[in-house]
Parts: structure tokens; sequence; C-alpha cells
């Protein structure tokens, strides 16, 4: 390697340890930084480690390779490969043994002089070590050496071959010139690797082709012509697929049909310098090109096919970039037994110790489990039973609702379908089709509307009160659920329902709207000696007992400053009312904490005919934008209730309610719009995959006889 870019072998025995060799070697540890501050003397890799340098070795001069002896004793040996073809044993300043002194400076020299190419180590048997030379017309390209050889020089040698040994060596006993095997003869070896599944199968990159050598039978050879001789090497997880490349292209082969490449990879614009299958995970090989500040991957999904099978593996290509300054990479080495790390070396020396990180792959569950692979682990993340209803995924929400029987029953989303049918029989034409329309097509369409002046009930003072009433508003008002059926708007009912519900700032909110002043003092003091009650109710209620209707009085002044710091909104519209001029109630109708129902029915009450359309636009418009259900009051399930429908689906991906509210309250042809079909559909699916077979039958017969044009096809099918 003299005069070119380092190179980084990983140490087969010591996981810490790896040799940066060029024009000499150097054995580095690589360990853990810590709290601490990097002591001196150690170069940092990464964040969390760094490298101390540990030996030298500069007595083995033009280096073209070099192989790290693979058993543990000795546990430092290395062969080197020299440009003039010398093989030499050396070792990085460990405390040798004395089967590492026999060796050390032991030197296996070719008959003719020319470049050593590429060393291996017989794994299994490991005095075995193979050499690849440069062609000679006269002599053999694979030469295997048995490193314990007690060989003398042999009498054909010229003394200057044996002169080549290392300087001060007098020991001709260190010079073994009888390899044990030779092969290839008049050719030239750039790449050796021996196969596992046979310790005397060796396989060469050869000048023109790859060859099997069989060291049993070496007059015959096993061999396929290609020009991807450079860098063979199997793959540890899988012994029959081998990896080589020529210029910018790689091959990969499978030994069972050694006819051709199984596949090739994408050709790079720039020669390749190093390819390397990853030891800890399957089916992943790195590449490197010339110059470049990238490593490539190759991750083959699945091993190679079987003989007759020609469908090529699924290949996912990547590119990382371990360096975080963009240098050059010169060479990597995989760690051994880290999963997907590796450590690369810039031709500066420069090193970075990088873990590539898997491209994670997700799958949802119908359940709403997540699970993911992430290298050899596999994890799953589930939905935990203790989870606040607010916190609940919607299709977890959706799974129970489902279980529950949710929709089958109508609730108060679809009011409108039940007046409907109060309706059916008595109102016939334009009036019932209101019903579905909503409120907002219901005040537009209002006519007759007379104005009534009324006074306080429970209060001294006989101030009148403008409200507006007609057919129209008292149909609203019905739709809000403050009053039921017949002419007389009597709320006595809605508020007895709100008290047994505890809501008792709501009932007293709605009996003053109703200008009954001492029932809502009423329904608050019972508040307040309620279990669980607010003994504030008692100073609410004091407050409503002094109203005036003096524009300049204490009482008013005080109201209008306090109002704006209680909490509950139902209190604070409550003085808002009370404290406003007639016709100008915005502390009532645009306070977002009171219900729709409640701003709608007070509307319908307090806002003449002109007021009153333009109110209703702008707050149907806000529910719409928002996605808000209780928008459904005012727009219906009409295009405009399928528009609020479609931005409350899209918020939060309810996809059960929204098919529920459609067929239960909507006309034929509202249910036909494109929207409300792929909602149908879709809540369908997820029944199925929910294996809730029997719930989509339910709802199929539930669909079918609220919608008749809708017949799902008879499916016949084994859900075992």
């Amino acid at each position: 390697m003299s005069g070119s870019k380092p190179d980084i072998l990983w140490s087969p025995h010591h996981v810490d340890r790896y040799v940066i060799c060029d024009s000499e070697l150097s054995l580095y540890r690589i360990g853990s930084i810590g709290s601490a501050e990097p002591k001196a003397g150690t170069l940092p890799l990464s964040q969390e480690t760094a490298a101390t340098l540990l030996a030298i070795n500069s007595d083995t001069p033009y280096m073209k390779c070099v192989a790290w002896y693979p058993k543990h004793e000795p546990e430092c040996l290395l062969a080197v490969g020299q440009a003039n073809g010398r093989v030499v044993l050396t070792s990085l300043g460990q405390s040798p043994n004395s089967k590492c002194k026999e060796l050390m400076g032991r030197e296996f020299v070719p008959k003719h002089a020319r470049q050593c190419n590429t060393l291996a180590w017989n794994p299994w048997d490991s005095n075995w070590l193979a050499a690849g030379l440069d062609k000679h017309r006269a002599d053999f390209s694979v030469l295997i050496w048995d490193i314990s050889s007690k060989y003398a020089p042999d009498i054909a040698v010229p003394m200057e071959k044996i002169r080549l040994s290392s300087a001060g060596d007098t020991d001709s006993g260190l010079v073994v010139t009888k390899p044990l095997y030779e092969l290839g003869q008049n050719d030239a070896c750039l790449s050796l690797c021996w196969l596992p599944r046979d310790q005397k199968l060796l396989l060469a990159g050869m000048h023109r082709n790859l060859a099997i050598f069989d060291l049993r039978n070496t007059s015959q050879k096993t061999f396929v012509n290609t020009k991807a001789i450079q860098g063979v090497t199997v793959d540890p997880h899988f012994h029959e697929r081998v990896a080589s490349f020529f210029e910018g292209q790689v091959a990969i082969w499978d030994l069972r049909k050694f006819e051709k490449p199984v596949l090739t990879l994408t050709e790079q614009p720039k020669p390749l310098t190093k390819v390397a299958w990853c030891p800890t995970r399957t089916g992943l090989l790195a590449t490197l090109t010339r110059d470049s500040n990238v490593v490539r991957l190759y991750d083959m999904q699945h091993a190679p096919t079987p003989i007759g099978d020609e469908t090529e593996p699924t290949i996912i290509e990547r590119s990382v970039q371990p360096c975080s300054d963009n240098s050059v990479i010169s060479s990597f080495a995989w760690h051994p037994s880290a999963q997907n790390r590796m450590v690369v070396v810039s031709p500066n020396r420069a090193m970075t110790d990088f873990t590539v990180f898997e491209r994670i792959s997700l799958a949802w569950g119908s359940t709403t489990s997540l699970m993911w692979a992430c290298g050899r682990h596999l994890y799953e993340c589930a939905e935990g039973e203790g989870a606040a209803e607010k916190d609940r995924d919607i299709a977890t929400k959706m799974r129970q609702r489902a279980q529950n029987g949710y929709g089958h029953d109508t609730v108060q989303v679809w009011r409108n379908h039940l007046l409907a049918g109060d309706l059916e029989q008595k109102q016939q034409g334009p009036k019932q089709s209101l019903i579905y329309s909503g409120i907002k097509n219901i005040v537009k369409s209002s006519s007759g509307t007379t104005e009534n002046r009324r006074c306080w009930r429970g209060s001294d003072r006989q101030t009148d009160v403008a409200r507006y009433q007609s057919e129209e508003r008292s149909l609203a008002l019905r739709l809000c659920g403050w009053i039921g059926r017949g002419p007389e708007v009597d709320v006595e009912p809605f508020l007895k329902s709100l008290e047994l519900e505890g809501e008792w700032e709501r009932a007293a909110a709605v009996a003053l709207f109703n200008l009954d002043i001492r029932r809502a003092i009423q329904i608050l003091n019972k508040g307040a000696s309620s279990e669980k009650g607010d003994l504030n109710l008692n100073v609410v209620a004091m407050a409503l007992s002094g109203y005036t209707d003096e524009k300049k009085s204490l009482w008013r002044e005080m109201c209008s400053t306090l109002r704006l710091q209680l909490k509950k909104p139902y209190l604070c519209v409550m003085f808002a009312f009370l404290t406003s001029e007639p016709g100008a109630y915005d502390g009532v109708l645009y306070e977002s904490s009171v219900a729709v129902r409640d701003r709608v029915a007070f509307a319908c009450m307090f806002l003449n005919d002109s007021q009153l359309p333009r109110y209703i636009d702008k707050l149907t418009n806000e529910m719409k934008e928002a996605g808000n259900l209780e928008g459904i009051l005012l727009t219906g399930l009409t295009k405009d209730g399928v528009d609020l429908m479609e931005s409350y689906v899209d918020r939060t991906g309810d996809v059960q309610t929204a098919s529920f509210c459609v067929l239960m309250g909507s006309p034929g042809d509202v249910v036909k719009d494109t929207r409300v079909q792929c909602w149908i559909e879709n809540y369908r699916n997820l029944l199925d995959a929910w294996r809730f077979w029997h719930k989509r039958a339910e709802f199929d017969i539930h669909r079918s006889k609220l919608d008749p044009s809708s017949k799902p096809l008879a499916q016949a099918s084994d859900h075992t």
C-alpha cells in the first residue's frame, strides 16, 4: 500500500481493535469517551467513542495487501503482501508467545518477483495462507503457503531472491520458497476468498474469470468468464452468495448456479474500490467508489432463490454519509459484532465511527396497535388501558362504540330526524323539507314574525323586553330542545331536565333568557344547596336579585366589570344579557363556551328578522370551518351539512359518526354524495378489519332500511 490510500482491517478476535495500513501498520483500540474529558493521545471518532494508538510497525515497506491471522493465538499476527510478491509475517508490538516468535519475520517467496495483490487465510486450517499475484508466463499466480513449513531455500532460487528478506535477517530458515499448492498458471489473480462450505475450496478472481479451485484435485477448476473479478467476498449469512466487482458494477453470484450473476447492481459513475458484506445484518452489502464521501448500501431482502427459479431478489438501495465534514472516504470496515456499525478512514488517516441506522418499517394493526421493525428487533406499541378518553385514538373510540351498539339509537346530533317523524303525518310540503334543512334555512323562510314586549317575572321593575315570535322560530326552538310539542313556548320541562342533570348554571341562564328572574334565582339557590353544589351560586343569586334597568346604576356598573372575571360561561352570559342594550347581545351570542343550541335559541327569541339571518349565517360558517358537529343544528344534513361533516372527518377521522349521522337524518339525495359513500364504505371496511362480521351485517341491514337504494353485494367468505 506504499503510496496508496490507507485501508482498515478489524481484528477477528478483538472487537475493540483495528489496524490502519498504508506505508506502515498502526494498531488502534476503540473505546467509549464517557463523561470525562478524552485522554491525551486519543483520537475522537464520534461523540461517544475515541481511538487510542497502541502500536506502529514500519518494518514492512512496499505493502500491497494485509490479512489478519484468524485464530486467537497468536493474536496480533499479520501477513503482509509486498510489491515484489513476497509475503511477510509480522506482529504489532504485542508480547509474542513462543509460536509467534517462530513465525515472526518468516517470508514466503515466489519463484518470480511480481506484485502480490491479495491474501486470504484459511479459516479452518489457519496454517494455510493463499496469495494472489500478478501474471508471469512461467509461474503460477495463486500460491498457497503453509506457514508452519520448515523448508530451506530451494536450490533453484537465485541468491538475490533470498536477499529480498528483511535487513539483518541471516536465518535462511525464515525464508520459504516452496508453496503447498500452486494454481492458475500463466494467469493473474486479483482477489481471493476461501469458501465456507468446504475448507479445500478457494474462489479466485483471475484475469478473465472467476475460478473455484478444489485442492483435492488441482488439475480441474470450475470457472465462469466475467470481468467482475475484483473484491470477491462471501456473504457470511448465506455461504452460497458471493459478490465481486469490475469498474463501477457489482455482480452477485449464486455458487449453486454459477453460469451467470443472479443480480447486477446499479452501475456507479466511478470505479469501485471496496465491497463488503455486513457481518451482523443478513443480506446487507456496502460499496465504496473512488474519491467518494458516501458509502452505498444494498439491502437484499431475500436470499438467492433455488435453482430453476429466475425471480430476482428485492433490493433496497440507499447511501450514507459517515463523515460530518463530507470528507472523502479511503476505506471502511464493518464492526465484527456491533450491529450495523463501521469505521471509515479518509486519505489523511482521519477516522469516523459510524452506525448505519435502519430504515424503520411501520405497520398499523386493526386495533390501533403500532408495530415496527428495527434491525433484529420487533417493537409493538399499544394504547394503554388507562388512557384518558380525550387521549384515546379515534380508532379505539370507534371500535369501543361499535361493540356497544353505537349509532343504532338516535341521539341529539340527529334530532332533526325525530322531529321530521313527529310532524310527518301532520305536515306536508315545504315545511317538512325545512326540518331536514336545519335552522339556517328555517329562519330564512321565516314570515309573519311578531314582536312582543314582555315584562320580567319576579322583579319589581316592570321594564318591557322585546321578543320575536313566528312559527319558524318556534320550530327552531324545538330543534334546540328548549320547548316541546304544542303552540305554547313552555321551557319548564327543559329546565327540570337540566336540574336533574345538575346543570344549574345553564338552567338558570335559560330561565333568565325567558325573563323569569325569580325562577333563575330559585335554580341557583337549589344548586348551591345540592350535594357537590357550589356555594358561590348563592352569591350570584343575590346579585341577580338586585337587578335594575337604570343605565347609570352602581349595580349595572359593577356587574359589567365583574362578569368578565366569572369562570363559568353561563353565569357570565347571564350578566351580559342583563347589562346589554336592547338588540345588542354580542356578549351572549359570541360566547363560544356556551352551547351552540342555546345561543341559537337565544338569537331566535331576541334578534329581529334582519339580525337573525346574518348571525345564523356567520355562526354556520364558523361551524363548517371548525368541523363542529353542533353546527348540524344549523345546516341540517343538506350539502352544507355534508361540508361541515367533511371538515369534522378531516379533523377527527371519525367516519363512524359521519356515516350514522347522514343515514339517520338526511334525505336520499344527500346519501348519494360521493363523500358520504366514501365514509360509509370506509366504516364498513373498518368493521371487517376488526372482524366484527355481525356488526357489519347489522350496519348493512340498518343502512338498507334507511337508504333502500343501497343493497350491498352478497358475500360468501370463510372468516376463520
